[in-house]
């Protein structure tokens, strides 16, 4: 069984398209206390890969501390996957709201709307990190999905209207491809499942490294 350590409808959605239904924790990890000690113990700043992946990594583990023996012993083989996504685009990261006290319409109106303006008719990279632990022996395996997404050229009403909607909010790059921004954008190069926040070759992989076949996880009915 796997515990996914997120509370992204999108990444849940994605692995139950795919046969898969997960078990659901939120970790409680501050983000930006991780990646201001990983930037402490880094000789150069780290790159948007080591960012996601020090993300992914500390929520799963984070999750996987949350385990009770009664829940060890009920499934002995329960994997915690954790996953994390920023957007680079023009050398830099794009990330999410930096806290949670931003308010919903201070994030729309002041980031997205101009996030949007920004990254139309340009091309960024989708990094999305993901950490699996083992929770009975501590066993991890990590890899991070880079997808290159091109973005179209919507109008500056299109944007509003976008915007208006919510849906960027939370997302990394303000971006979806799986529902209303999907129209904005105009192709991708690599696994679209990654633009989402979860790639499932990178998980299928992953999991064979723990020893999981992933076909045995598909739902039976």
């Amino acid at each position: 069984m796997i515990l996914l350590a997120s509370q992204s409808s999108g990444r849940l959605a994605t692995l139950r398209a795919a046969g898969v239904e997960p078990l659901v924790r939120v970790s409680d990890v501050d983000e930006h206390a991780i990646l201001r000690a990983l930037a402490a113990d880094s000789r150069t700043e780290p790159t948007p890969p080591q960012q996601v992946q020090a993300l992914a990594r500390a929520k799963a583990a984070d999750v996987a501390d949350t385990v009770t023996r009664s829940e060890r012993e009920a499934d002995p083989d329960l994997i915690v996957v954790g996953c994390d996504s920023m957007l680079e685009i023009g050398g830099r990261v794009v990330g999410k709201p930096e806290t949670a006290a931003i308010a919903r319409e201070r994030w729309t109106a002041a980031i997205a709307r101009e996030r949007w303006r920004s990254m139309r008719g340009r091309t960024g990279v989708l990094h999305s990190g993901h950490a699996l632990v083992r929770v009975h022996d501590g066993a991890e395996a990590q890899g991070v999905s880079s997808t290159t997404v091109r973005f179209g050229s919507p109008a500056d009403a299109e944007i509003d209207a976008y915007v208006a909607t919510g849906e960027p909010l939370g997302c990394a790059g303000a971006f979806t491809i799986d529902g209303l921004g999907g129209a904005f954008i105009d192709g991708i190069d690599g696994d679209p499942h990654g633009v989402v926040g979860i790639s499932l070759p990178l998980l299928r992989r992953l999991l064979a490294e723990l020893d999981v076949t992933w076909t045995d996880l598909w739902t039976r009915t």
